[in-house]
């Protein structure tokens, strides 16, 4: 039994990405900015991918706030979320002393589960730095289990799903996750 990798379809992916313009990617809401400090920085020279993620959490978390999942409902409903699955792409890097700024698209829902990506640019150099595609669900953190959001959260998810799918671009999806 033989297997094949397709060797072009990163190459495939890291196009379709910068064929956004990036005016369309920062058009996008913000939802975090950081400047890189030097203990980011790895024996590469540039970031650590364990920082990545720990921005890309940073942005998550200020997404939440806007859909209405507060530190005031999460402690309150006893309720929250759980990220299931992550796609991250790595296209140029980022160095001490630049500035990053973190840009969200929604992509879909269920009666429990989201869509989103970020995209995170290297406003220093004007490249984007890499991509995050996230499917999460929100949770009943009593059961520890899978929840349906309420009404006023699957309402602001609604309205950002509205408001992204108006865009002129296609989301550069991977193309393996889904609600």
């Amino acid at each position: 039994m033989s297997s094949h990798i397709d060797s072009n379809s990163g190459s495939r992916k890291l196009q379709k990405i910068r064929r956004v313009p990036m005016d369309q990617l920062q058009a996008l809401p913000l939802y975090y900015r950081k400047t890189i400090p030097e203990d980011y920085i790895d024996a590469m020279g540039h970031m650590n991918v364990r920082w990545y993620m720990a921005l890309y959490d940073e942005a998550t978390w200020t997404f939440f706030e806007t859909i209405g999942m507060t530190t005031d409902y999460l402690q309150n409903s006893r309720a929250g979320a759980f990220a299931l699955r992550h796609f991250i792409n790595y296209f140029s890097e980022i160095h001490a002393g630049q500035t990053v700024a973190l840009h969200s698209r929604v992509l879909g829902r269920t009666d429990k589960r989201f869509h989103f990506m970020h995209f995170m640019i290297n406003e220093t150099a004007g490249q984007v730095a890499s991509s995050f595609e996230s499917l999460g669900t929100h949770a009943d953190l009593e059961q520890r289990r899978s929840a349906p959001f309420p009404s006023f959260i699957a309402d602001a998810l609604d309205i950002r799903i509205q408001q992204d799918r108006q865009l002129d671009w296609e989301a550069p999806v991977c193309g393996i996750l889904s609600l």
